[in-house]
């Protein structure tokens, strides 16, 4: 199983229905979200609202199967129970399962694609197992509620930048997911209004191998985007240097100046496939 939405991935409180449409038009995925977005008291309401938006047959939802992830509450609990509930009687397919701290509980979930949220000290450590699970096709850490774990007060420093548990947490859950052929998703900015230290994290994850980045407001969707989109230039450079790759044939060569190798090449098609071009 490949998982293929991104990269921008905004959340939408599931018992705010009249959000949705917005949701799915600003970003390239909509994540349903029934945990920590709906109080305990709404939450029956917000599974009706899920059920309630996929028509008189059934069969035809209001939002699109291929770009909807549902993220559920977490497994062992009362609320989990209630959304496998909720969820056999829909077509979606793609859930993100909130506080995921072992493998086992993914066993539950077998049928379904899962974006498994390493958000606690658990999770974190366990991420190479739970990454390695056949219906896991992605990761995604969270940096409130592993610091809450913790017993820590807050994932950054005055300044912005994440505190170094943090980005340890950070760096654990990608590359726990690479080594298992699975996508990684960075956490969510918090800050709303400050699109400059979005956009310079979105960039950071690209740059640093996440394959998609969270957003929690509309306005934000279009910084991640930004960042994961190659420059003209960047595109270009990337084309040439592997169209000199094939003519040199295999093994090292070099390139206006430059010794090219391996990893270099990698690089280059990462580039393409955010293009969205074959390489």
């Amino acid at each position: 199983m490949t998982f293929v939405m991104g990269p921008a991935l905004l959340f939408c409180p599931a018992d705010r229905p009249e959000r949705y449409q917005k949701a799915a038009t600003r970003a390239d995925a909509v994540i349903l979200d029934l945990e920590d977005a709906v109080s305990p008291a709404d939450k029956q309401r917000a599974r009706g609202a899920i059920l309630a938006q996929l028509g008189a047959a059934g069969d035809v939802p209001e939002l699109d199967p291929s770009r909807t992830i549902i993220r559920l509450n977490p497994a062992g609990t009362e609320e989990f129970e209630k959304d496998l509930h909720c969820l056999a009687h829909t077509p979606y397919r793609t859930v993100m399962l909130a506080k995921a701290e072992n493998a086992m509980q993914l066993e539950a979930l077998a049928g379904y694609q899962v974006i498994a949220l390493c958000e606690t000290a658990a999770g974190v450590l366990n991420a190479p197992a739970i990454a390695a699970a056949p219906n896991v096709v992605a990761l995604m850490w969270g940096a409130e509620d592993l610091l809450a774990s913790l017993g820590g007060t807050s994932s950054r420093t005055d300044d912005g930048g994440y505190r170094a548990v943090a980005l340890h947490a950070r760096s654990t859950v990608l590359i726990a997911a690479r080594a298992f052929g699975k996508e990684a998703v960075d956490a969510v900015y918090t800050n709303i209004p400050d699109l400059a230290g979005l956009a310079a994290e979105a960039a950071d994850a690209v740059a640093s191998g996440f394959s998609s980045k969270a957003c929690i407001h509309p306005s934000q969707a279009a910084g991640v985007r930004e960042a994961y989109a190659p420059s003209e230039a960047e595109v270009s450079a990337a084309t040439e240097l592997l169209q000199a790759a094939a003519a040199a044939g295999q093994g090292v060569f070099q390139y206006k100046g430059q010794m090219v190798d391996g990893p270099i090449l990698k690089h280059a098609e990462s580039i393409l496939r955010r293009k969205g071009e074959r390489v």
